[in-house]
């Protein structure tokens, strides 16, 4: 079990929003933090605290006219700290490479890869063969419907009709390396996490340590951690952002790396 850091960028600035209040129209999300430090700053931040496996997420579609904003700091997030992020947000095929050579770890998919509510293998299959399956990362973010987790892409506003389960787990592992997974229902509300998600997902993970799984979403109190840990086995990793002291939350960030640590 591990801290994973992240840094979300929307209309050009580093926030912590409400994820399911995200929307294309209007550029609109509902704000829990806007930081006046760009996103370079928080890099150096994790990179001094000797944090990596984070990930930098651009949360404007491509089609935004703030997009291009968004993109630049992210690229200077990179350049401040190479090696230490994966990134996401309209990644590609033909734009993976670009970000791996600005100096992204891994780079992060959704809705390239789930298009018309399922897995679109030859976007898979291309975006593999492009990086590596070791520079890829899939995003499984999922909200519930009908009693059960499905990933939604686009932004996390589009339902697809896959499930996050084993047989989804077990036919995409051989395609990346690690899986992010937002529980968006929950994430930035800051009310406590996903508390049957984790339990699947560290079920899982006892049985493919191989492939890391990060979890985002709900987190706000070091309780919240020590529960985590428990339901996932100690070995799911962690993203904490609303929370976190650096982005007006209440939790300590060096409490909070002493907590995961206590926890594993």
């Amino acid at each position: 079990m591990e801290f994973r850091p992240c840094i979300d960028i929307h209309n050009g600035k580093v926030k912590q929003i409400v994820g399911s209040s995200l929307a294309d129209k209007n550029d609109a999300a509902e704000e829990n933090f806007v930081a006046e430090k760009g996103a370079a700053y928080y890099a150096k931040l994790y990179q001094e605290k000797g944090l990596k496996g984070g990930h930098i997420i651009l949360l404007n579609a491509a089609s935004s006219a703030y997009y291009d904003a968004t993109k630049t700091q992210a690229l200077a997030a990179l350049a401040a700290y190479p090696g230490g992020f994966q990134i996401g947000g309209g990644i590609c095929a033909e734009n993976a490479e670009m970000y791996l050579e600005a100096g992204a770890s891994h780079v992060i998919v959704t809705s390239y890869v789930f298009q018309d509510g399922h897995i679109h293998w030859k976007n898979l299959e291309k975006i593999v063969r492009s990086v590596g399956k070791e520079h890829l990362v899939l995003d499984l973010s999922c909200r519930i419907r009908n009693g059960a987790y499905y990933i939604v892409t686009d932004r996390w506003q589009k339902f697809t009709d896959e499930a996050v389960n084993d047989s989804t787990l077990d036919t995409l592992m051989g395609y990346c390396d690690e899986f992010l997974i937002h529980a968006v229902d929950v994430e930035g509300k800051r009310q406590g996490i996903e508390q049957h998600l984790i339990e699947q997902l560290g079920a899982w993970s006892s049985r493919h340590e191989k492939t890391a799984i990060t979890y985002a979403g709900g987190v706000h109190s070091y309780e919240d951690i020590e529960l985590l840990g428990c339901l996932g086995g100690r070995r799911i990793h962690v993203t904490i952002g609303s929370a976190l002291d650096i982005f007006g939350g209440p939790l300590l960030l060096d409490t909070v790396l002493k907590s995961i640590q206590k926890a594993s």
